[in-house]
């Protein structure tokens, strides 16, 4: 094992910087063993007292195409009767109920970058729906994460959560492999928990899509901005 001493802080660097949310995969299968080993090193998440609150449902092959298939089906059947969306609700709030500027600006900046890097324009609903609709298809990901957490534990187990996401999003990058974390399947929640074996005390708080990111798919030219430090820090002298 490398001492901390060695360790060399470009590769993580590297790895921070080259995350990126891909949106389009290659059929290349992803090992077990390779899974199994990028978890093990993510688990090294900090948590508050040692809780370790992830839960984690690794699906692929006939698992991974089931779940594909089921959660498409009913966002289909949203799309031609908008009244099903009262049976399709997130267990806890990830957005705001009420968005502000400036986080309503950076949404809007994303989604449309996105769309017209895609042709796909306002008025484009059957387009959009499409594209949407490419989430629950994993971006054609051949590995979907699921990731649980028993519903007696608090907010800060959800900061708990992010860390080791990020951990599992920057092993995987070290391996090569690429990533998208999805909130989006939490709305799905009724279907994917029965699917996975999940306990009624586990309630959903994202999905994941991994795998080796389709370079030569336009849709992965896509890169986030990010505001510079001098906006979002304040030095307290």
């Amino acid at each position: 094992m490398t001492s901390a001493s060695t360790l060399s802080p470009m590769s993580i660097d590297e790895a921070i910087a080259s995350r990126m949310s891909a949106r389009a995969f290659t059929p290349q299968p992803v090992s077990r063993e390779l899974l199994t080993d990028l978890l093990q090193v993510a688990s090294r998440a900090p948590s508050g007292t040692n809780t370790q609150p992830w839960n984690v449902y690794v699906l692929q092959g006939q698992a991974r195409d089931t779940l594909v298939q089921k959660v498409c089906a009913a966002h289909d059947a949203m799309r031609d009767n908008p009244a099903l969306a009262d049976e399709y609700r997130e267990e806890y709030d990830y957005y705001p109920a009420k968005w502000i500027s400036p986080f309503i600006d950076r949404r809007r900046e994303n989604g449309w970058g996105l769309y017209n890097l895609l042709g796909i324009g306002k008025g484009d609903k059957d387009k959009m729906h499409l594209q949407h609709q490419r989430n629950y298809k994993l971006f054609d990901a051949p590995v979907g994460l699921m990731f649980t957490m028993n519903r007696v534990m608090g907010r800060g187990s959800l900061m708990d959560y992010g860390m080791f996401l990020q951990n599992i999003m920057l092993a995987a990058r070290a391996r090569g492999l690429h990533t998208c974390p999805q909130a989006a399947w939490n709305g799905f929640s009724k279907i994917i928990m029965p699917l996975i074996g999940a306990g009624e005390d586990e309630m959903l708080i994202c999905g994941m899509a991994l795998g080796y990111a389709d370079e030569s798919d336009i849709v992965n030219t896509f890169h986030t901005p990010r505001v510079p430090v001098q906006e979002f820090t304040r030095w307290v002298d």
